[in-house]
């Protein structure tokens, strides 16, 4: 549509670009209060052993729980959407994240803690592969990698402020539970956009005849018996790799508050609001956002990466150099006082890397009737990991009262996924080299 066309139906019309990027920022909004209020619980470790009463190892299976959420979800959140539709089944989801995250603000013991971050997993879960059914909903054949991309740059800015300002909110207002309901506030804001979008998805569909987009990452189990050995290398690295990185990420704060002292908020007098944007500003001095330089890696760097890998190939030796990076990054932090920042960056280096290159692999190792089961396989494998790991991490953390154990075994996951991605780099030579070749047709993931 041209500039002209796009002014003389009226700016706000459905076809228009105008109109369509509303609707992007809109549904982008939908995950930052679920991103927020996933790491919600992480970010304030520390003050909430103390609090509570409670040890690392229920820490981590508040973690563990939301997986186990993650891991039904995929079989169910798909089916759902497609049965009531997008708008239905995201305002469904929405209110689950919205419900769960309340629960964990008054839950008065661990058992009802447990139950609302089971509740928030579920309908966080859900709303991501909602999220993705709205995007090809309204970007098929239209910018559709670009707005996954901001997508997903706005929702970890939810992760990225919720590391920096949960601290200093449960500081300044004097008690944990005002953290946990600024979480809830945040989840409510993504609620309200949830109501703006059903209202514009409503008006575009009456002009543009708009068509249900499938629930996405849905697995057929009879397709995947005809995968082939690289993806197979594909989904053991994925499930490698991020059993590393969001396991550790959930105690860091408190691993970089007890090890090296940094503090929990930058510190600043003023209002409550100059406080936020000196800890938003100074984030790399405290424990939280040391935490976020691997988020903030990403975010930044994530696309112009993804680029580079579009233009030049070579997936699947991008993909044994970041889980290379891996290795040295956790033993630092294990056995050195080395500044974390440091090793930080090379982690954050690595979740540049490897995610890039990796998802937008499975469209070009599969049959393109089976990337649905594919993505699907792979998100519930990966969640596997993501329920377990955060368990192990806490509980050797309290068995040996520091964090090196949990760090040794970051690491090993980190030599694993070495070992997968060198498999996976032979495979694909017998394979054709699909990965190491250039393809602008693939596709881009997260």
């Amino acid at each position: 549509m041209t500039i002209g066309e796009e002014t003389s139906r009226g700016l706000f019309h459905p076809a228009g670009r105008f109109y369509r990027y509303g609707i992007l920022v809109i549904v982008s909004l939908l995950t930052f209060g679920s991103y927020f209020a996933y790491d919600s619980i992480g970010a304030i470790a520390p003050i909430l052993t103390q609090a509570l009463g409670i040890d690392r190892e229920t820490i981590g299976q508040t973690y563990t729980l939301y997986s186990i959420a993650a891991i039904l979800s995929v079989f169910i959140g798909g089916l759902l959407i497609d049965k009531i539709g997008t708008r239905r089944a995201s305002m469904l989801f929405s209110v689950l994240v919205t419900i769960g995250a309340a629960i964990v603000a008054i839950a008065p013991n661990v058992t009802v803690l447990f139950l609302g971050r089971f509740i928030f997993g579920w309908g966080s879960e859900s709303l991501v592969v909602a999220q993705s059914a709205i995007f090809t909903r309204w970007f098929k054949g239209k910018e559709l990698a670009f707005a996954f991309g901001v997508g997903l740059t706005i929702s970890r800015l939810g992760t990225l402020f919720s590391f920096n300002t949960e601290a200093l909110i449960s500081e300044y207002f004097g008690t944990y539970q005002s953290a946990l309901w600024a979480a809830v506030f945040f989840c409510v804001l993504s609620l309200c956009a949830n109501f703006v979008y059903v209202m514009m998805d409503k008006h575009g569909q009456n002009i543009l005849n708009l068509h249900e987009e499938g629930g996405g990452d849905k697995i057929v189990f009879a397709d995947i018996k005809k995968f082939k050995a690289s993806y197979w290398y594909v989904t053991l690295l994925c499930l490698t790799f991020y059993s590393a990185i969001f396991p550790f990420t959930a105690l860091s704060t408190d691993f970089f508050h007890t090890k090296w002292g940094l503090p929990l908020t930058a510190g600043s007098e003023g209002g409550f609001m100059t406080q936020v944007f000196y800890n938003v500003i100074h984030m790399f001095s405290t424990a939280g956002g040391t935490t976020t330089i691997i988020i903030f890696a990403s975010m930044v760097l994530a696309p112009f990466f993804g680029q580079w890998v579009d233009k030049f190939g070579r997936r699947a030796s991008v993909m044994v150099l970041g889980s290379l990076f891996m290795i040295p990054a956790f033993l630092t932090m294990a056995f050195t006082m080395l500044a974390p920042a440091i090793p930080m960056l090379i982690l954050g280096a690595a979740f540049v890397m490897v995610p890039a290159a990796m998802w937008p692999s499975i469209p070009l190792i599969v049959e393109k009737n089976r990337v649905g089961t594919a993505f699907g396989l792979t998100t519930t494998i990966q969640n596997f990991g993501l329920a377990l790991f955060p368990w192990l991490n806490g509980m050797l953390r309290d068995a040996t009262q520091t964090y090196t154990a949990s760090m040794v075994m970051f690491s090993a996951l980190g030599v694993l996924g070495l070992i997968f991605s060198v498999l996976l780099l032979r495979a694909d030579h017998r394979e054709g080299k699909k990965l190491e070749s250039i393809d602008l047709s693939s596709a881009s993931g997260s």
